[in-house]
């Protein structure tokens, strides 16, 4: 309306103009006739004359002048809008519109973005929901009504309760087998302490195995899972712990061999059975560990032993587990080693450090397999912790986890505060008489408890091999 209102305007200045140059071009001809000289003009008079004529000509032409080419200029209006209210607020149309489509653009970009993080929260929330599915089906309850996806604190997570029994019964056949061999040597030297004992421990054992065949007939009748698991595997870990003390006592009697000459066995994976040092580790600024070791477990022999202290229950550990190399951990930092021992065969490994560089060494057999640097380089190992043989923890003295227990044989376990020597490694993987003994933590059946049913047997390390 605007645009229109002026070009009216425009055209009415037109036909006004139109008009005034009419009336000037009247003008000065009536003028020219009336001033026209009827004598012969002087030279100032011509002068006058030329110059009025020419005013009339410069008149004339400013009139005529008019407002040039226009365009018009169309915008998009409400249908409903009074035209002539309508204003010019956007001039420009075309920049408006980019504006409008790169906001759209955003937009657009914002919730792909949004359907996407929406998208992945889906899938997170029906795979957790899937887990808690399968763990509230009652047949998914594992021993002791453990559900598979807590952390294992109730035995062997890859067996079932029948198989653990079973197990069970194997490791009572060891202890019956152990009974036997006192009753021999008790043959010759009969004494009435000896058989008092002898005949307690077998009616231990006779009652082991009655709780054993009963449990077996309760789980033939009844869904596993019940609540009465954890009472029930306490009493035989109890007891199975009871008989090896008593039985140990009973062979210290007539075992002449020295202390240092025995191994220790685990034959499955719980988180109950396991052994431990009677006194902790002192601080030390360098270490050499050696053992013998035996395991075909797969995947993964387990924790051959693990040294936890207040605030750092991975302070110094050596573990292989699931389908990983054998580790060892030192405050929490880890280093790969080259070890290849689950054929079922005696090894000798020996590891050494020292806290300048983290520098360690790693020997099987007597010879290096490999080394390396930065390994919690400056950190000493600290005082005043727990050394357990078998078992990972997760807290000080405790926080089993049975996917972690060592299955297998130990034996001669030594610990230095110093690095040891190719030479000396060597002396040791091959039973060399001038081995040396560990100066902080050495083999011998004081310095060990055994808990939970692991058994101990007698070995000379290159008389036993393989």
């Amino acid at each position: 309306c605007a645009r229109s209102a002026q070009l009216a305007a425009s055209a009415d200045s037109s036909v006004v103009l139109k008009s005034r140059r009419h009336r000037i071009h009247t003008l000065c001809l009536s003028l020219s006739h009336t001033l026209e000289p009827r004598h012969s003009p002087g030279a100032m008079e011509g002068f006058l004359w030329k110059l009025f004529l020419l005013w009339c000509l410069l008149t004339v032409e400013s009139s005529a002048q008019d407002f040039g080419q226009t365009q018009f200029i169309c915008t998009s209006v409400p249908k409903d809008m009074d035209l002539c209210a309508a204003t010019m607020q956007n001039s420009g149309p075309a920049e408006d519109l980019k504006t409008t489509v790169m906001q759209l653009r955003e937009t657009v970009l914002q919730q792909k973005e949004t359907i996407m993080n929406q998208k992945e929260t889906i899938r997170e929330l029906t795979s957790k929901l899937s887990r808690c599915e399968s763990q509230s089906l009652p047949a998914a309850a594992g021993p002791g009504g453990r559900r598979p996806g807590s952390k294992n604190t109730m035995g062997d997570v890859s067996r079932g309760t029948t198989d653990t029994l079973a197990q069970l019964g194997q490791t009572l056949q060891t202890l019956k087998q152990r009974l036997e061999n006192l009753e021999q040597y008790s043959r010759g030297n009969s004494t009435v302490q000896a058989n008092s004992l002898k005949d307690l421990l077998q009616n231990k054992i006779d009652d082991m195995e009655k709780q054993v065949l009963s449990r077996v007939n309760t789980l033939e009748e009844t869904k596993p899972g019940s609540r009465n698991d954890t009472e029930q595997r306490n009493r035989v870990e109890s007891t199975l712990t009871s008989l090896h003390h008593r039985i140990t006592d009973l062979e210290k009697g007539k075992d002449t061999r020295p202390t240092e000459k025995f191994q220790l066995t685990f034959p499955l994976r719980t988180n109950y059975m396991y052994a431990k040092a009677k006194r902790s580790l002192p601080e030390m600024y360098s270490f050499s560990v050696c053992l013998w070791i035996k395991s075909n477990a797969s995947p993964g022999v387990g924790t051959p032993f693990s040294y936890a202290v207040p605030g750092q229950a991975n302070e110094l550990v050596l573990i292989e587990w699931g389908n990983n190399p054998m580790e060892i951990l030192i405050n929490d930092k880890v280093a790969k080693l080259p070890f290849l021992i689950n054929d079922g065969k005696w090894h000798h490994l020996c590891i050494t450090w020292t806290t300048r560089d983290g520098m360690w060494e790693a020997f099987q057999d007597g010879v290096m397999r490999g080394n390396g640097e930065n390994l919690a380089p400056y950190h000493p190992i600290k005082p005043e912790g727990v050394l357990v043989l078998g078992q990972e923890q997760d807290t000080l003295g405790g926080g089993f986890d049975a996917t972690q227990a060592f299955v297998g044989e130990l034996a001669n376990l030594n610990i230095w505060n110093r690095k040891l020597s190719i030479a000396e490694i060597y002396n040791l993987a091959t039973c060399n008489s001038k081995a040396p003994a560990g100066n902080v933590f050495s083999w011998t059946e004081s310095n060990i408890e055994i808990f939970g049913g692991a058994t101990k047997w007698n070995f000379e390390p290159c008389r036993s091999l393989n």
